[in-house]
């Protein structure tokens, strides 16, 4: 049986910050420069929900960087949630989107989605980042994949976030973590993860690079 279910029609603006990231452990220490940045991301967040066009917008700091080759490294990441894919233009074309200070943003739409994740609990999130020469392959060997998470990770809640212009991810996968991302990462060490997705992953060419995340307190309109 498919995980998926019907993707949601909203547009995305995917944001990373790179402000205080460790450089040789995987652990995110705390970073008084980070929290000033978080601080100034949350009042900007708060000014673009006022924007008709968002539907809402979710600050996250990074708790855990797992070692990946070429890995971003974003310890600040904003998502905005935009009424449609149209209307991300005009949203990234604002003063106040522009006060992030983004060193990196991606436009996007949702191409696959399990559950619905629920942006309004505290909680642990994932942004996994993913490269590929071939965006299609490495679409349908995500497909395949996805049943480990759900079936052997307790997986519920996740969204596929596809770019809408060139830049250097295939996808990005945004998950709500069953549990802490300290629990959570020790179930990649399984002999299942290997030899279902990892080795998947790599016979097929696709790079992944992952961060694990709790959400600040922004506030609503």
């Amino acid at each position: 049986m498919s995980p998926f279910t019907t993707p949601a029609p909203h547009g995305y603006l995917y944001v990373g910050i790179r402000v205080d990231p460790p450089r040789r452990v995987p652990l995110v220490p705390s970073s008084t420069r980070r929290a000033e940045r978080l601080r100034a991301c949350a009042d900007t967040a708060r000014r673009l929900t006022e924007l008709a066009e968002v539907v809402d917008v979710a600050v996250y700091e990074a708790v855990l960087i797992p070692p990946a080759a070429e890995h971003p490294r974003f310890d600040v990441m904003v998502l905005v949630r935009t009424t449609s894919p149209e209307t991300i233009a005009a949203v990234e074309d604002t003063a106040v989107f522009r006060e992030l200070a983004a060193d990196f943003v991606m436009p996007a739409r949702n191409g696959r989605r399990i559950g619905d994740i629920d942006r309004s609990k505290a909680g642990a999130f994932l942004f996994n980042h993913f490269t590929a020469a071939e965006p299609e392959r490495a679409l349908r060997t995500w497909e395949e994949i996805a049943g480990w998470f759900t079936d052997r990770a307790g997986v519920r809640d996740s969204a596929l976030l596809q770019p809408v212009r060139n830049g250097p991810y295939v996808f990005v996968n945004h998950v709500r973590l069953p549990g802490s991302a300290f629990g959570f990462f020790p179930r990649l060490l399984r002999p299942s993860f290997r030899r279902s997705v990892s080795r998947r992953l790599r016979e097929n060419g696709i790079g992944f690079a992952a961060v694990a995340c709790r959400p600040v307190p922004v506030g609503s309109r």
